[in-house]
Formats: C-alpha cells, sequence, structure tokens
C-alpha cells in the first residue's frame, strides 16, 4: 500500500513511482523544440529533461482505507526551460490497487526559450484501476517579466529512468 501510496509524487514530478507506473513506460517524443501555427496563434514547443526531488511534508494521515499526504518539490529543468522550480502537491491513496488522485501547484523561475520570468504550473491527476488521467497546466495570468501572458500545457515523460517535458505554450503580451 506504501507503494500505491506514492503515485501522486510520481505522476507530479514523474519520479516513476511504482503506483503511477504508466509514465516509466510512456515513450519518450522526439519531437524537436519549435513552432506550431494554428490558425492566427503560434504555439511554441519546448523540451528537455529535469531533475527532482520529492520529500514528505507531514505524515500520512490514514483512516477509513485512505491515505493523505503531502510533500514538497524541487525540480530543476535543462533545455528550452532553463531554471528552477519549487511545490507542494497533497495525495489521496486508496484502499484499491491503481486508484487515487493528487493535486498540486509549483512555481517556476527562469529562462524559457530565451525570455526570462517566472509562473505557476497546475498539476492534477487520478487513477482508476491502473488507468490514469493527468494534466499539468500553466495557471492563467501567473506569468511575469518576459512571460508574461503565458498559457500552455506541459506532458512529462519518463524513458530509461530519465524525466523529459514537452511544453507547448503561447506568449500573449498583456496591454
Amino acid at each position: 500500500m506504501k507503494n500505491q501510496l506514492r503515485f501522486a509524487a510520481g505522476a507530479i514530478v514523474a519520479v516513476g513511482f511504482s503506483f503511477f507506473g504508466f509514465l516509466a513506460a510512456s515513450p519518450a517524443h522526439s519531437q524537436a523544440s519549435g513552432t506550431v501555427q494554428k490558425g492566427a496563434t503560434v504555439t511554441n514547443r519546448a523540451t528537455g529533461t529535469f531533475d527532482v526531488k520529492v520529500s514528505p511534508a507531514a505524515p500520512e494521515d490514514k483512516a477509513e482505507g485512505t491515505t493523505l499526504g503531502r510533500m514538497t518539490i524541487d525540480k530543476q529543468f535543462h533545455g528550452d526551460l532553463e531554471g528552477t522550480s519549487k511545490g507542494e502537491m497533497l495525495y489521496a491513496g486508496t484502499s484499491v490497487k491503481g486508484s487515487g488522485g493528487y493535486v498540486a501547484i509549483e512555481r517556476v523561475s527562469g529562462t524559457l526559450q530565451g525570455r526570462t520570468g517566472t509562473f505557476v504550473l497546475q498539476h492534477t491527476g487520478t487513477m482508476t484501476h491502473g488507468v490514469p488521467e493527468m494534466s499539468v497546466s500553466v495557471v492563467p495570468d501567473s506569468g511575469t517579466g518576459q512571460l508574461t501572458g503565458l498559457a500552455g500545457k506541459m506532458t512529462i515523460n519518463i524513458a530509461d529512468g530519465k524525466h523529459s517535458y514537452e511544453f507547448d505554450y503561447t506568449l500573449t503580451p498583456t496591454p
């Protein structure tokens, strides 16, 4: 059960804990960085790798077939996104193998394809009987500095024990 409960940490930071093992099996994408034209909006793609450290922030709360927990997250991004992030995660595991959920927020500080600033990522994930669903999105209007107006979604991949990201984003300057 303890390994199952760590799914949230694995999902949010893609460290490959056994509960969210689907991440470990996710194929690495080879699509290069660049831009994609969609109508009048230009979507940029940033790719790279990251290192991560996850630490329990409080003892787990176990009661009536569920476990609640909290963890801190520290990441170091490399590639098109060079920087660091700090975050907090809440997770819940159940007594049913392969089921649970998590939410998390992390603030990223660094340089995204030559533009410097900060932004916040929001993570949401569930696993139902081993079937995962995960979303990592930029919190609206959280961009600062040269990243003001940033919007987008990030995909996390693990291949051969290495963590990587694909970040599809738009950057619309605010008035």
